[in-house]
């Protein structure tokens, strides 16, 4: 079964430093897309972030949106956001953040038990303007840190070549998870920020298992070129990153695809930031090491030599 299982060939030679001016490249331009995106038109904010109240239904029938939203503006709440998800019944209502309380509440089950019966309530989650700017400030503080003790770490156990091209690494791919979330609408809430943390984590490991193989190969072949060293390396920890990325994937993709709203949300930005921190430890992370220790880690690089099959165990 092994042969069947294996999802990378053995001995690969991929020179994958050939690449390595358009991965830069192509990866600043999306990043700095992404930040524009930041700005125009921006995030789509959940409730834990702007305030208001967030309340998830479940008709007995296919709803008649129009309908439910000249219930919804009969209240005087303020501006109605609804938005269809999961199954064909189900409907997502976003009240604006004046509308909080439990007054608000009680007006809302109010109205739907008197002009749509049967509806369901599964989810009421009310946050006011001053918690939703305090969890804001928590969670950049969160991934500040979470950077910030990142760069300590690998610094401590790597050289600071390899810091600064896990730390640049990271951040580009940050910037353009918040450019997913900004061209998908998906609503960027708590659960966003436990994914970015999530991704964060996810992809230093990956970068690690890369740079720790490089700097091994460093101590066993110092007369080798940095370049095919560099390539030598990443087709050596090829198999293991398609793999672990391909575990994680199909642990996510059934929340994804059958979770609720939130869950959803969630697991699409996770299925981002894997393929996005998967493909940035070989064509960012290994570039940014390559310019940066070029002449300081294993010599000047020589030109696109393949990679030595018998040199690949």
């Amino acid at each position: 079964m092994r042969p069947l299982l294996r999802l990378v060939p053995d001995n690969t030679t991929i020179r994958f430093m050939r690449g390595r001016f358009a991965g830069l490249i192509v990866s600043a331009v999306l990043s700095t897309a992404s930040i524009v995106l930041f700005f125009v038109p921006g995030l789509n904010y959940g409730v834990d972030f702007r305030g208001g109240t967030l309340i998830e239904l479940r008709l007995p029938g296919t709803p008649d949106l129009g309908a439910l939203r000249a219930g919804f503006e009969t209240l005087g709440v303020g501006e109605v956001k609804l938005q269809g998800f999961g199954s064909p019944n189900d409907v997502l209502v976003t009240l604006d953040e004046h509308a909080t309380g439990e007054e608000v509440k009680k007006t809302v089950r109010n109205m739907l038990a008197a002009h749509f019966p049967g509806t369901e309530i599964r989810r009421e989650d009310v946050v006011g303007a001053k918690v939703s700017s305090e969890l804001f400030n928590s969670g950049l503080l969160a991934s500040a840190l979470a950077l910030g003790a990142i760069l300590l770490y690998v610094w401590f156990r790597f050289d600071w070549h390899f810091g600064i091209g896990v730390v640049a690494t990271l951040l580009l791919d940050i910037t353009k998870t918040i450019g997913f979330f900004a061209v998908t609408g998906i609503q960027f809430d708590l659960n966003s920020i436990a994914a970015i943390l999530l991704l964060i984590g996810y992809s230093v490991t990956d970068k690690v298992v890369v740079y720790d193989r490089i700097r091994e190969n460093l101590r066993k072949r110092s007369s080798m070129a940095l370049r095919p060293l560099i390539d030598l390396s990443l087709n050596q920890t090829l198999g293991r990153t398609v793999a672990t990325s391909s575990t994680v994937l199909l642990s996510i993709l059934p929340l994804a695809f059958m979770g609720d709203e939130s869950m959803r949300g969630f697991a699409l930005s996770i299925i981002f930031g894997i393929v996005v921190g998967t493909s940035s430890s070989i064509f960012i992370a290994a570039p940014i090491l390559l310019f940066l220790g070029q002449n300081k880690l294993g010599g000047t690089p020589s030109a696109d030599a393949p990679v030595p099959i018998a040199l690949i165990s």
